[in-house]
């Protein structure tokens, strides 16, 4: 199994490790306006620094916050499309920060040829 770097949690108990878009997809689908009304993706600290949370609309549609303290970074958007919702937190969530976790590698292949 591989590392754990953050989680994903919707107010009916449901947990999620390292959840992949769609993952996030059925997370979100679940939600509802009586019992399920949000999903919570936070990293697995003691004191997470970033998070990012869906909620159900009393009018219909989500709302999505982002919230990551080391960039200051605070944003809160409304959305209707589920794949739209996921696939832009699987974005933004690799852009995180996850202490453990292997850096990326850009390797510049101009000056191969």
């Amino acid at each position: 199994m591989g590392a754990q770097y953050y989680g994903a949690d919707s107010e009916n108990g449901d947990r999620l490790e390292n959840p992949s878009e769609d993952a996030l997809f059925v997370m979100i689908s679940d939600l509802n306006d009586s019992d399920n009304t949000f999903a919570v993706v936070q990293p697995n600290e003691d004191e997470p620094v970033w998070f990012a949370s869906v909620a159900v609309l009393d009018g219909g549609g989500y709302e999505v916050v982002r919230r990551d303290t080391t960039r200051n970074g605070h944003e809160v958007t409304t959305a209707t499309s589920i794949n739209d919702i996921a696939r832009n937190l699987t974005i933004w969530l690799a852009a995180r920060h996850f202490p453990g976790r292997p850096t990326s590698q850009v390797t510049d292949f101009s000056h191969a040829l």
